[in-house]
């Protein structure tokens, strides 16, 4: 699977990828980035027993609760 990802950069990718990594099932996953100021990053996702969809939303909702419980800690300083 190849998609781009609109408006984000190294920091969001680096995240997603190694979420995808933790998917069982994900071969690999990797970004690149053509230019730092004017490119949209390009993500390639390959998997062997899940379907890529599949992975990229189990690793979006794991990203999302690790965001959400980093807001509630944050909240306590």
């Amino acid at each position: 699977m190849l998609f781009e990802i609109e408006g984000e950069g190294h920091t969001f990718c680096n995240a997603l990828r190694a979420k995808l990594l933790e998917v069982s099932g994900v071969h690999l996953a990797v970004y690149s980035i053509d230019h730092p100021l004017t490119g949209k990053p390009k993500m390639m996702l390959e998997t062997t027993s899940i379907k890529p969809r599949d992975a990229l939303k189990k690793a979006a909702e794991a990203l999302k609760k690790e965001f959400k419980d980093l807001e509630k800690e944050a909240g306590k300083i």
